[in-house]
C-alpha cells in the first residue's frame, strides 16, 4: 500500500474514533436518562425506547471498533 492510501485510511481511523468517541458519551447519557427514570417507567414505552437506543449504540460502536480493526489490518 502507497503513502497516500495509509495515510486516506490513518484520517478515517481518525474520523472513526471521533465518531465512536461522540457515539459513547451520547449511548451514556442515555443510560443515565434510563437510570434516573423511576423503575416503573423503565418498563413503560419510553423506557423501552431508552433501552432499545441504548442497545442500538452499542452494536454501532461494536461495529465502528470492528471498522477501526480491519483498517489497522490494511495499514500493516
Amino acid at each position: 500500500m502507497n503513502k497516500q492510501r495509509r495515510e486516506a485510511l490513518g484520517a478515517l481511523a481518525e474520523s472513526l474514533d471521533q465518531i465512536q468517541s461522540t457515539l459513547e458519551s451520547l449511548k451514556d447519557e442515555e443510560a443515565d436518562f434510563l437510570e434516573a427514570m423511576p423503575e416503573n417507567l423503565q418498563q413503560s414505552p419510553k423506557g423501552e425506547a431508552a433501552q432499545a437506543a441504548i442497545d442500538a449504540m452499542e452494536n454501532a460502536l461494536g461495529s465502528i471498533g470492528e471498522a477501526l480493526d480491519y483498517i489497522n489490518e490494511a495499514v500493516e
